[in-house]
């Protein structure tokens, strides 16, 4: 796997969100981002899965253009190819923890209870399977949130602050959760975050302005 990006330029009217953005994530690296509120970071991420249009420049995954593709064909990669953790952990509350996470399998029309299971146990839910949503604390919910988001062992995972809404402690387990799943599943990770803790275990730290990223550690 690899993400190329080159030259990325968004704006909103006349508004520069963030100009000439390039980088480069080699298969199996883990890269953090950070930079002040508003720059422009989860805009950024939503621009690497192809969620968000851009002004100027390319997003490549894997050699595929992303500004080529029409708006099924990138649903269709990122159901193949890419992982998404989001701060707000978006688990549906009519689903059980086990349907939640079987999502993606279900919507590439495969269907695995058994990795289902072993991805609950991976990142320690073991037997919360038929829980509902309500029922499990935060720290849950965004274990619940990377099970999901690795469940079709996507080659790139993006995670938009997966620990803004987390204690310190509890941060740390999912941190923890977070890098060694996307380890044991050979992905590569970017990680938007405020948080010093998370971006330390980074392979690289990168800071974003509105002029470009540059790294910082």
């Amino acid at each position: 796997m690899s993400l190329v990006i080159t030259n990325l330029s968004k704006h909103y009217g006349e508004v520069a969100v963030f100009s000439r953005v390039s980088l480069t994530v080699a298969s199996g690296e883990f890269v953090a981002i950070v930079g002040e509120s508003g720059v422009g970071k989860s805009t950024l991420l939503n621009c690497m899965a192809g969620l968000d249009s851009w002004d100027a420049g390319s997003v490549l995954l894997d050699g595929v253009d992303l500004g080529r593709l029409s708006d099924d064909q990138k649903a269709r990669l990122r159901r193949e190819k890419t992982g998404f953790v989001f701060q707000a952990f978006h688990v549906l509350p009519h689903l059980d923890v086990a349907q939640n996470v079987a999502l993606p399998l279900l919507l590439l029309g495969q269907h695995d209870d058994a990795r289902v299971q072993a991805m609950l146990d991976a990142v320690g839910l073991t037997g919360l399977g038929p829980r509902l949503p309500q029922q499990l604390s935060g720290g849950q919910l965004q274990r619940v949130a990377i099970a999901r988001a690795l469940i079709h062992r996507p080659t790139l995972l993006l995670a938009d602050e997966p620990t803004g809404n987390l204690d310190p402690t509890t941060a740390a387990t999912v941190m923890d959760a977070l890098i060694a799943q996307t380890r044991e599943h050979h992905a590569s990770l970017v990680l938007v975050t405020h948080s010093q803790a998370a971006a330390a275990r980074a392979d690289r730290v990168l800071k974003l302005a509105a002029d470009g990223l540059v790294r910082i550690d």
